[in-house]
């Protein structure tokens, strides 16, 4: 099969052909017909990711959409012919989603949803995963709460503002200006991050008080801003990068409570990944209940364009998730 290589850290990935794999027990083998690009991919290929734990040769890419065309033993949840998706490889020693086919973990897999394309389902997998792992599992997002999502135009943030609507929570969420738009038009209250400080739309929205919860998706100084923005005693701060060092002191004098997100341990350890499947198996029922879609930057890529999509990433001019097509 045909599949983009990733030879030495910091080059561009290759077109080789390799073998085909086989599904082993526990297995599908899935025709790749998209592959979801991220940040991250771009950081695996450059050698910035030491988290990821990948060692070229490798394939890369996260993400993925495709169709079942054989199944391996013990697995009955899936058959030929089935659309799924899942972040399903692209760390440690799995397989990527930058090849025609790969074989895939069961768990880590749903079907399809039957509202999205594969082309946007394959958008999903990491940011939703991500999303809901902060918001659900750590913060336990619930009606009648304040949640403020930094970055709700982004990757992550525009899935985590839809995640927290349809939990019934008053959202708000910070933007560029060019990007307030996107953030209304998904259902949030805007805010200009770079007109507004923290204590006056603190202020403003919640009488002082503070934030419910506060999902930080930007890191670095954004994170210690949250910080100071949680509610006295009940707020919780969650962030998907939260890997720098972080003076605790102005949580803690506000009595609220910290989470970090690390989306990648069931691929690099085995664990949990059952719970990425039923994760998954949430944003179809989401999607499908027209509660969650994903946004798709306009451009087209091939499999042999990967440099071009990863440049479109890294550029930070893109307007939604970039996507390759495989096929």
């Amino acid at each position: 099969m045909r599949a983009m290589v990733l030879e030495e850290f910091d080059t561009p990935l290759v077109l080789r052909e390799i073998e085909k794999p086989a599904p082993g027990p526990g297995q599908v083998l899935v025709k790749v017909k998209v592959s979801g690009v991220n940040p991250l991919d771009a950081k695996i290929r450059a050698g910035k990711a030491p988290h990821a734990k990948r060692t070229p040769p490798a394939v890369l890419g996260l993400d993925m959409a495709g169709v079942v065309e054989e199944v391996g033993s013990g697995v009955n949840d899936f058959a030929p012919g089935d659309e799924v998706f899942g972040m399903t490889g692209g760390v440690g020693d799995v397989q990527g989603s930058l090849a025609e086919y790969a074989a895939v973990d069961a768990r880590l897999l749903a079907p399809k949803p039957a509202s999205l394309t594969l082309r946007e389902a394959a958008a999903l997998p990491l940011v939703f995963i991500t999303s809901w792992e902060g918001l659900v599992d750590r913060a336990q997002v619930h009606a009648g709460q304040k949640v403020l999502i930094h970055g709700g135009a982004g990757g992550i943030g525009h899935v985590a503002v839809q995640i927290a609507r349809a939990r019934g929570a008053e959202v708000f969420a910070t933007a560029s200006p060019s990007r307030l738009e996107v953030v209304e038009g998904l259902g949030a209250t805007p805010i200009d991050y770079t007109t507004t400080p923290v204590n006056e739309y603190m202020s403003k929205y919640t009488g002082g008080e503070g934030f419910d919860v506060i999902f930080d998706t930007v890191g670095g100084t954004v994170l210690d801003a949250s910080f100071t923005a949680a509610r006295t005693y009940t707020g919780h701060v969650v962030s998907a990068l939260g890997w720098g060092t972080h003076a605790l002191a102005p949580l803690s004098f506000r009595g609220a409570t910290y989470s970090g997100i690390f989306t990648l341990l069931p691929l690099l350890t085995g664990r949990g990944r059952e719970h990425h499947g039923d994760i998954m198996r949430e944003a179809a029922a989401l999607a499908d209940a027209g509660a969650l879609k994903p946004m798709l930057d306009p451009r087209s890529f091939t499999l042999t364009e990967i440099a071009a999509a990863h440049e479109a990433v890294e550029s930070g001019a893109a307007r939604g998730k970039i996507v390759v097509d495989i096929d």
